[in-house]
């Protein structure tokens, strides 16, 4: 009976989740301006002669040279910011897990203020923080590993503390039985046992570093999007599409 009674309301609750997202496109769609022109007059032609272009990319030995140290200093961005990254993000990931805490209101009390800090860090986008970077401290690679570092390091401890938190905890158990710390628990048990699940999301945000170091370079950090844009200004197509190849 009880079941049966879930299941109905569970039901209701889709209609109503799948009416009101219903309502929101319909709102969307209104709220268009369908008397303007949503589609550029001379848009087919730029889009042919762009895609034209990437059958004729530029392969001059001057320019590829260009590419290569472009394509250096976007994935020098990277490593640098991501690393910035690991050491803003871990300590902070530890203690917004709350695995170190001894009590349950000292849990609560680091996991709370730490995980608001993170949330607030992750909340502004990379190319936001590359905008006032470079107003502030001009266009070098500084701006570009800040920009990236904070959010990212944001992003990290977000994703390390559920990693730490989520251990199983049996392992764990054995050791404290032993007699150990919170900290050698810690250092023996939690941390090898989360490192292997923790070195893959740092290395899939590596990734994605790399393309954000890459569109911050829009923003007049030498690196790959600068000179895309660079080339896009010229309308030098074959030269856009060998950087974006690269």
């Amino acid at each position: 009976r009880v079941r049966a009674s879930i299941r109905p309301s569970l039901i209701k609750s889709r209609r109503l989740l799948t009416l009101i997202l219903l309502g929101v496109v319909v709102w969307a769609l209104f709220a268009v301006h369908w008397t303007r022109d949503i589609v550029h007059p001379g848009g087919i032609a730029s889009v042919t002669e762009i895609f034209r272009a990437l059958f004729t990319p530029e392969l001059s030995p001057s320019f590829l040279k260009l590419a290569v140290e472009a394509s250096w200093k976007t994935v020098s961005f990277a490593v640098a910011g991501i690393t910035l990254a690991v050491v803003i993000g871990f300590p902070l990931g530890v203690v917004a897990s709350g695995v170190l805490a001894s009590s349950s209101a000292g849990r609560w009390t680091s996991i709370v203020p730490v995980r608001l800090l993170l949330a607030a860090l992750r909340s502004v986008h990379e190319l936001v923080w590359a905008w006032m970077f470079v107003v502030a401290i001009g266009p070098s690679p500084a701006a570009a590993i800040l920009a990236l570092a904070i959010p990212y390091g944001g992003i990290l401890g977000r994703i390390y503390s559920e990693i730490l938190a989520d251990v199983s905890e049996e392992p764990l158990r054995a050791l404290r039985s032993t007699g150990a710390s919170e900290w050698k628990v810690f250092l023996h048990g939690r941390l090898p046992m989360a490192l292997p699940d923790m070195l893959s999301y740092t290395f899939y945000r590596f990734e994605c570093g790399i393309r954000s170091a890459a569109i911050m370079s829009f923003v007049g950090i030498a690196g790959l999007g600068y000179q895309v844009q660079l080339s896009m200004d010229d309308l030098l197509y074959g030269q856009v599409w060998t950087l974006l190849l690269f």
